[in-house]
């Protein structure tokens, strides 16, 4: 199992930082809808089960994305939030 999961990791590195980005900021809409479905008038296991699954990928993305930009990209795209900012 251990290894399996290091080939997982292993192969999700090797994707670019532009792949990270994006697989990154996947999360955001999944973390609003996850919550958004509770003003849906649908049943309460419903938007347990909705819930779930949103929340699910949401968590998903956000790791896997972290995950394919590795230290140096999270600094990379810290340091391109804080030009950003100080530009403004």
């Amino acid at each position: 199992m251990k290894q399996i999961l290091l080939t997982i990791k292993n192969w999700l590195q090797g994707l670019s930082f532009r792949t990270g980005v994006i697989v990154l900021a996947l999360c955001v809409p999944c973390y609003i809808l996850s919550f958004a479905q509770m003003a849906l008038p649908i049943s309460v296991e419903a938007k347990g089960v909705l819930w779930f699954i949103l929340f699910g990928l949401a968590k998903t993305f956000q790791y896997g994305g972290l995950t394919i930009l590795g230290v140096e990209g999270y600094k990379r795209v810290k340091s391109w939030f804080k030009q950003k900012k100080s530009a403004e």
